[in-house]
């Protein structure tokens, strides 16, 4: 294996403590990981020999941050200033993150949902640097070596997709990895995970998607997907690569498609530590928000009736998550599972449909239906107005379903309803929060899942949450890694829930609003990862060699919580 040209330093509590570099000269400049342009210090310039190879102004970071938030700032649109934070950060890593933690409310849309997704449709065209690892047919046989190859070899994360189920904008081929850039970048922004600590990963199993393989500039490998057997042999391949090669190393998969996301959480669930964020983490953050909503009208979460229209990965996720914490709060298994519908394209998931196997968890049996005369009886509003639904999510993407006339519906069943509309990018939200608002007179509860300007109502104007992700998967990553868990348990994703919703301040509480404002993103982070962290040292599922074994101290929990303060890494030179 090839010797690294520089080599990052680690202390006792698993944090980056120094960097020994062996280049000399303008070929340090090159690595972003350590590059630090104008910030060399004169000394520092000749030392390293790169005298001459600069302009003469030495800048600090903060001089440096400011200058490119003036360049952004001068940028026509977002996804003119995706490209620039991202060449910024191909040529210098630090700078890049600072100033994205400059503003965290401004730079989280550009990072990641929604210009993230205009990324990936635009990915070909607007490719300037490989970033991470592109397996497919004819090099996964490879992929262990490939692995060994990658530039940075202590990886604590990898996001890994196989670019199917790509927001809310389906098969994007070899275009999906730009997913997985921005989600390491929220890991290392919210729980302080280095980026050399991060791998990206695209899983490139061909396309379906005809414009994609009808477009010259395409850079995927240009077949029909791999299915069926030869899918799931890739997909094996890629896993036995990966646990042998970062044995200790978090994979999260990422933007898998519907059945296939459950399949493969379910299959790797005890061979690899691994996760699905669009069924888990969305599964989590959806029950911060509904615990918000219990606590600001005072009501108690095992009296609701759940319905979420939109029976996909991200759907069923939320009513696994939502039945977990129905058991946890006194109910049998199947009690809560009744008060828990899915509801897709066809109406409310029924036994008696030929169901793809994920959809039959919460599929309802027809007989204790009675309202469902015909299939035209089986429609959104009849489900909310007989079932008394307190509690609307859509995970959808058919904007606009939710009308004035289903909110009404809502509203008769409770004096304040609340209403999630979760689907990704903005121009796919089930609703606009100002007419929910209008319609209800301010009565709903309400969340999104990309962000919304504050909407005014009866001369006062409302933060309007945003239901997003990354509340949760930076800080479920870091307790992982933190307490070295060997296995990802579902109580890690009811922990981090409960973490996130007592970030929301008692004012917005009142006010309604169901998330934390995202510039609280580190906080939060910290905090869910500590109370995962507690829950895996509860379990006994920490392993050896991992530095919560290594470090010592007398209480496990106060010394994991040690142990996590003190391995955050902050975008500063060394």
């Amino acid at each position: 294996m090839e010797i690294n040209h520089y080599e990052f330093e680690y202390g006792e509590f698993g944090d980056t403590s120094n960097v020994t570099i062996n280049l000399r000269g303008y070929d340090i400049l090159r690595y972003n990981n350590i590059s630090k342009g104008t910030a060399f210090t004169i000394a520092e310039r000749i030392r390293l020999k790169l005298s001459g190879f600069l302009p003469p102004r030495v800048k600090t970071l903060k001089e440096q941050v400011k200058t490119s938030l003036d360049i952004v700032a001068k940028k026509e649109n977002n996804i003119e200033k995706f490209i620039y934070i991202r060449s910024l950060y191909d040529r210098n890593v630090v700078l890049a993150h600072a100033v994205i933690a400059s503003d965290i409310t401004q730079f989280l849309p550009i990072i990641y949902t929604p210009t993230v997704g205009l990324a990936c449709q635009q990915y070909s065209t607007m490719f300037r640097r490989a970033n991470g690892i592109h397996l497919f047919f004819d090099n996964i046989d490879h992929a262990e070596k490939i692995l060994q190859n990658y530039s940075d070899q202590d990886i604590r994360v990898a996001v890994v997709t196989d670019n199917q189920g790509i927001l809310g904008i389906g098969d994007q081929g070899a275009g999906g990895i730009p997913i997985c850039l921005g989600k390491l970048m929220l890991y290392t922004q919210g729980a302080g995970i280095a980026p050399w600590h991060c791998l990206p990963v695209s899983l490139d199993v061909g396309t379906d998607n005809p414009d994609l393989i009808n477009d010259p500039n395409y850079l995927g490998w240009r077949h029909k997907r791999l299915k069926g057997e030869d899918y799931d042999r890739f997909i094996e391949k890629f896993v036995i690569a990966f646990k042998k090669v970062f044995p200790k190393a978090l994979c999260q998969w990422e933007d898998f498609s519907k059945q296939t996301a459950f399949s493969v959480r379910d299959k790797y669930l005890d061979r690899v530590i691994s996760f699905n964020d669009d069924i888990q983490g969305t599964g989590s953050i959806t029950l911060a928000g509904i615990l918000a909503a219990m606590k600001s009208k005072n009501e108690a979460f095992t009296d609701q009736v759940f319905l979420i229209h939109g029976a996909g990965a991200g759907g069923v996720g939320i009513a696994e998550q939502i039945m977990t914490e129905l058991v946890e709060q006194g109910l049998d298994e199947a009690d809560a599972k009744q008060k828990i519908f899915t509801l897709d394209s066809k109406g409310v998931v029924t036994t008696n449909r030929d169901l793809e196997p994920y959809k039959c968890k919460f599929a309802k049996d027809p007989a204790f239906l009675p309202w469902i005369r015909t299939p035209e009886d089986n429609t959104l509003r009849n489900a909310i107005k007989h079932e008394k639904v307190t509690v609307l999510i859509g995970t959808s993407g058919r904007p606009g379903c939710f009308t004035r006339e289903i909110v009404a519906a809502m509203a008769d069943n409770t004096d304040r309803p609340v209403i999630l509309p979760l689907s990704n990018p903005t121009t796919s939200a089930e609703a606009l929060p100002q007419d929910l608002y209008d319609w209800t007179g301010g009565k709903a509860l309400v969340a999104t899942g990309s962000p919304f300007d504050p909407v005014s109502h009866n001369n006062r104007t409302y933060r309007i949450g945003q239901m997003n992700n990354a509340f949760v998967f930076p800080g479920v990553g870091l307790g992982i890694i933190a307490s070295g868990a060997t296995r990802v348990l579902p109580v890690f994703f009811s922990a981090a829930a409960h973490a996130v919703a007592r970030f929301i301040s008692d004012q917005d509480l009142a006010d309604g609003i169901l998330c934390p404002p995202l510039d609280r993103l580190r906080e939060v982070s910290i905090a869910v990862a500590k109370e995962v962290g507690a829950e895996a040292v509860k379990a006994g599922v920490t392993g050896d060699g991992c530095a919560f074994s290594r470090f010592r101290h007398n209480n496990d929990i106060e010394r994991l919580n040690t142990l996590i303060d003190h391995m955050i890494w902050n975008p500063v030179y060394f």
